[in-house]
């Protein structure tokens, strides 16, 4: 019994002496993460388990490594974080956006006409020309466009272009005639059709939309498919690793479950559906189980109150300061919130409700506050944008524990058009991250895209300094609502995993979590905030698995800029294929 008791004591002390094997290591690195008290933290080493994808044991600079692992990466000293998550977005508009007409960086209107010609030759087979990212205020217009501009470039089939931020849209005259509208089209409830006289001029508002787009060709399954890979391939290059999907149609929760199936879903993603049809079909009575190792889930319903700023659908208290006679469209109104809130609330399901104006924060704070007494558990209501928010209602998004769901590059975009739309005088509680913070409200951020760009580092930038690329305005546009680097961050991992009910699986680095991990080229805790924006990701990896690298996506620029000489001119998309986001 004492040589048996030796040798025990023995494998003990070497056990003890030799950290046990893992399956693999990420080594040398400079890296970040948020610790569950909300403390910024520090590691070099990252132990992680393949086969379920999640972290075991973060390791510091003292802490020994393992002599053995199945997989051992070297980080070469660079910054790793969590996976970015952006909190509120919509994938296929996205993808789509990737594939159809972009006119996002257009500065006049005579560069979009430009682009838009160049795309319809390149492009002859497509019998709708679809398109997005229009801005009437970078353009320095001075108006909308009509379609007496869009017939400027192409006449001979329909054109139908979105405004950046999705709430207007612009048709040509052949795409007026094709959706049957005339002088005695009216506008349907929560829209506006914009006329010269008795005649419309081309420009739809929010609800009006539809008059249009539902007569674009829907696009089939398969091109439906390569406008995700190319979503999913720009969110990863961002450093995405999740994303909240705004509005999600059945046939886009289809693509979502096709990649799954197929193995090709790498970016996490948490679902609201667009209607209600479409969430009970999905989801039936309660929230979704997490699918595809925590890949994919359906969380609620997405709601409209209002429209946008820039196109003057934002329900605001007061008239519009340009526009004296307008108040903003109400897409929904009180009775019909509180009912929509309560359905919801039945089966647990969450509710995600955009409104942008005063007037429809305030009248969403009210029906949470009817409803939200009901149910004192856990319900995480969630308001999408609260850009302009009255002074006095800024508090109540401390009760009944709402998440303030905000895109900080909205206010770097928006700036001047703000001013112009509501004065200097009402400004106080315009895209007021740090006072949400000061009454203790959740940040949830994101960017919108693709209303906006979905590289989120220009969007931790704008939190922290207040100001655009150029550096405007000097000191910060309404400074005091300034963000610390901490602060931005957590907004962009640990509040966008919450406002999901997803901190138990994402949002930060720890045992049990999932390894959804990036590598930068820079330490955006220690370089100044301008440079944040400037910001590369050089790898990005999900549950364990690099996803996205930058070398490789460099090899395949360079195959694409080689096409054999026979290759076709433009996407290869047919007339029963005409690509559409369709919201």
């Amino acid at each position: 019994m004492r040589a048996i008791s030796i040798g025990v004591g023995a494998l003990a002390a070497a056990l003890a002496a030799t950290p046990a094997m893992a399956d693999a290591l990420l080594d040398n690195a400079n890296g970040y993460t948020l610790d569950e008290d909300g403390n910024l933290t520090r590691f070099t080493g990252m132990l992680f388990d393949p086969e379920t994808g999640r972290v075991t044991r973060l390791l510091s600079r003292r802490d020994d490594r393992p002599r053995e692992v199945d997989f051992r990466h070297d980080a070469e000293g660079r910054t790793v974080i969590p996976g970015l998550i952006d909190a509120h977005g919509h994938m296929m508009g996205l993808g789509f956006g990737a594939i159809q007409l972009d006119l996002s960086d257009t500065a006049s209107l005579a560069e979009a006409q430009q682009r838009l010609a160049t795309y319809a030759r390149e492009n002859p087979t497509l019998r709708w020309i679809v398109g997005r990212g229009w801005n009437q205020e970078v353009w320095g217009l001075g108006r909308f466009p009509n379609a007496a501009d869009i017939d400027a470039a192409v006449s001979d089939r329909p054109v139908w272009l979105v405004r950046v931020d999705g709430h207007a849209g612009v048709a040509n005259s052949a795409a007026m005639r094709e959706a049957g509208i005339s002088a005695e089209t009216q506008a349907p409830e929560g829209g506006m059709i914009e006329r010269d006289g008795n005649a419309p001029n081309g420009l739809f508002v929010d609800a009006a939309m539809g008059l249009i787009a539902d007569r674009i060709p829907t696009p089939q399954p398969p091109v439906r498919d390569i406008a995700f890979q190319e979503g999913q391939d720009l969110l990863l290059s961002n450093g995405v690793t999740m994303m909240h999907d705004m509005g999600t149609s059945q046939s886009d929760w289809d693509v979502f479950r096709r990649a799954g199936d197929t193995g090709q879903l790498r970016v996490r993603i948490v679902s609201y559906a667009g209607d209600l049809d479409t969430l009970l079909d999905v989801a039936g009575d309660r929230m979704t189980a997490w699918l595809y190792n925590g890949r994919l889930r359906m969380n609620g319903l997405k709601l409209y109150m209002d429209g946008a700023l820039g196109s003057r659908g934002a329900l605001l208290l007061q008239p519009y300061a340009d526009a004296p006679g307008q108040t903003g469209l109400s897409l929904l109104d009180g009775v019909g919130l509180r009912n929509r809130l309560s359905r919801l609330a039945l089966d647990r399901f969450q509710p995600a409700v955009h409104a942008i104006g005063d007037s429809a924060n305030r009248e969403t704070l009210d029906a949470i506050d009817d409803i939200a007494d009901r149910y004192n558990d856990d319900r995480r209501w969630r308001i999408e944008h609260a850009q302009i928010v009255n002074p006095n209602d800024l508090p109540r998004f401390a009760r009944h524990g709402i998440i303030a769901s905000m895109q900080p590059v909205h206010q770097t975009s928006d700036r001047t058009m703000a001013e112009a739309r509501l004065g200097p005088d009402r400004l106080q509680g315009a895209y007021a991250w740090n006072s949400m913070l000061r009454v203790g409200s959740r940040l949830a951020f994101g960017s919108d895209f693709p209303v906006e760009s979905p590289n989120p580092f220009p969007g931790l930038a704008a939190a922290v300094t207040r100001q655009d690329a150029n550096g405007q305005p000097p000191g910060g546009w309404q400074g005091h609502e300034r963000l610390t680097m901490p602060q931005a961050f957590a907004a962009f991992t640990t509040g966008a995993a919450f406002a999901g009910f997803a901190e138990d699986q994402v949002g930060r680095l720890g045992r049990g979590l999932y390894a959804d991990f990036v590598i930068l080229d820079r330490d955006i805790f220690d370089v100044p905030p301008e440079q944040v924006r400037e910001t590369q990701v050089i790898e990005t990896w999900v549950g364990g698995e690099r996803t996205w690298t930058r070398e490789a996506q460099r090899r395949r620029q360079q195959s694409r800029n080689a096409p054999p000489m026979d290759a076709p001119v433009g996407p290869m998309i047919t007339d029963d294929e005409e690509v559409t986001e369709g919201r």
